[in-house]
């Protein structure tokens, strides 16, 4: 005879899986925005120099602040990523162990937010080197 309490559990719930991917997806989008962000503020300070040069203007005075902060930008959305992807795979790993609702198979979220945060990278050495 089978157990009551087996037959009265509810399915698990697709929604909670499906929502917690949503989830990394607004922060990967998030991170995305802060990288282009920091590309774009550590670039700002060229598009100075280069606006003065096309006028005859002197160039303005200036150490490279724009490019150590759009490289802060670029590194903060890389952690953000990273970040993001650890509690993705942490709070899945917590639903199939509460046995709620099935893994839908993070792999992809995470590959995903991998090659993102190694381009993020790849640009904060880019910014660096060609500052």
């Amino acid at each position: 005879m089978p157990d009551p309490a087996a037959r009265a559990a509810p399915p698990p719930d697709p929604r909670v899986p499906m929502a917690a991917e949503r989830t990394l997806l607004a922060w990967v989008r998030t991170g995305l925005a802060l990288m282009g962000f920091g590309f774009v503020v550590a670039r700002f300070g060229l598009f100075l120099r280069e606006l003065a040069a096309a006028r005859g203007a002197p160039l303005p005075e200036g150490r490279g602040e724009s490019a150590w902060v759009g490289v802060g930008l670029v590194v903060l959305g890389v952690v953000v990523l990273v970040g993001a992807g650890w509690r993705h795979r942490r709070y899945v790993a917590a639903l199939s162990a509460a046995g709620d609702a099935p893994a839908p198979g993070p792999l992809f979220a995470l590959a995903v937010t991998a090659v993102l945060a190694a381009a993020g990278l790849i640009l904060a050495a880019y910014l660096l080197g060609a500052g």
